[in-house]
């Protein structure tokens, strides 16, 4: 069993990805090729933000947006402790500080009632995570962030595809970044990412700084990157598109029926009603996560752990907590271990991986 099922996918779209692929070796344009700007059109399109623009990771894309917004050294960003690492690695690479504020246990995305209390006169923007598929409370958090003059960017990796009060993660807030990694909701098959804003101006920063910071060749206008996405992984997208709303149903449907057959023998977490999940990852929280995670092993059944450590526990981070704790993100930290979820996940899998879960608990 696989934890996320590529090669199922693949063959569903071999034709598709194929010809696209081989369009991109016919013209040669690996660099900014026409499949670049005709996959930002189509993610315009689906996700209603005015602006797309591809880039490398999504990890670059968090990076370019922070560029954009102008955070400096010494600036501090708002986000949460319990996330992958780039989230905050973004911010410290800029030489500006991350301050967490704890998650919310049930949803472990960021806790928007505790955002203003860590506002200081330094702090700059705000990065709340849509984590494991599902977006935060944004609304709030926007409000917030308008009151007091702050950029909210959203961290959407895992969300492509979720939905907020009817409208599309990504184009949520001031800035959305997501990442393309081949395991997400909608990946290529190497790194790639994109950002996307209704903000004109916001969006030519973000261009520019995507090829060195160039206004027109050899013409740099500001500090950039080697952020571009290639051809080849755009045309992947743009072939795996024809399907993706099928999946996103998928995912949903398969991650409602584990919600519906685990709710006797553990603790999922919370998809609130008024959005979706993508279920990047299909999450479920046990008091001895050790013992179940060796004992679906020796089934079989694959399991990752999204994410063992909050980051204010890793030792690179460690010092921009300042002495604090965050006890939900540790919380989660000590519990999370998630099951194997993608769109070709077969009912009869599904149900064995549940009645594994029922034995050990």
């Amino acid at each position: 069993m696989d934890f996320v099922d590529l090669k199922t996918q693949y063959a569903a779209l071999k034709e598709s990805v194929d010809a696209r692929i081989r369009r991109v070796l016919e013209h040669g344009q690996y660099i900014l090729g026409p499949e670049v700007r005709e996959l930002e059109e189509r993610l315009e399109a689906y996700t209603g933000a005015r602006h797309c623009i591809a880039v490398a990771s999504g990890t670059e894309a968090l990076l370019i947006a922070l560029m954009a917004l102008g955070v400096k050294r010494d600036e501090e960003v708002l986000t949460t402790p319990f996330t992958f690492v780039a989230t905050a690695e973004m911010i410290v690479l800029l030489g500006a500080r991350p301050v967490f504020v704890d998650v919310q246990e049930d949803t472990a995305n960021i806790d928007a009632s505790r955002l203003e209390a860590a506002i200081t006169p330094r702090t700059r923007a705000i990065l709340p995570v849509s984590l494991y598929g599902q977006p935060a409370d944004m609304d709030e958090i926007n409000a917030l962030g308008a009151a007091r003059g702050l950029a909210v960017i959203e961290d959407a990796a895992q969300s492509f595809g979720a939905t907020y009060r009817d409208r599309r993660s990504c184009n949520l807030s001031t800035v959305g970044c997501t990442s393309f990694f081949p395991s997400k909701p909608l990946g290529c098959y190497g790194d790639g990412g994109a950002v996307f804003t209704s903000d004109d101006a916001l969006a030519r920063a973000m261009r520019e700084i995507r090829v060195h910071g160039q206004e027109r060749r050899y013409h740099h206008s500001r500090l950039g990157v080697g952020g571009r996405m290639d051809s080849i992984q755009c045309a992947v997208l743009l072939a795996k598109l024809e399907r993706f709303d099928w999946e996103i149903e998928r995912r949903i449907a398969i991650g409602r029926r584990y919600d519906l057959l685990l709710a006797p023998h553990l603790r999922s977490l919370r998809v609130r009603a008024d959005r979706t999940s993508v279920y990047a990852q299909y999450t479920v929280r046990v008091p001895d996560r050790a013992a179940l995670e060796s004992a679906l092993k020796a089934k079989g059944i694959p399991t990752a752990i999204h994410y063992p450590l909050a980051l204010h526990q890793q030792p690179a981070y460690a010092m921009f907590a300042r002495g604090a704790t965050f006890p939900h993100a540790e919380r989660l930290a000590r519990e999370v271990i998630s099951l194997p979820m993608h769109p070709y996940l077969a009912e009869a899998d599904q149900d064995r991986i549940v009645e594994a879960v029922a034995q050990v608990l």
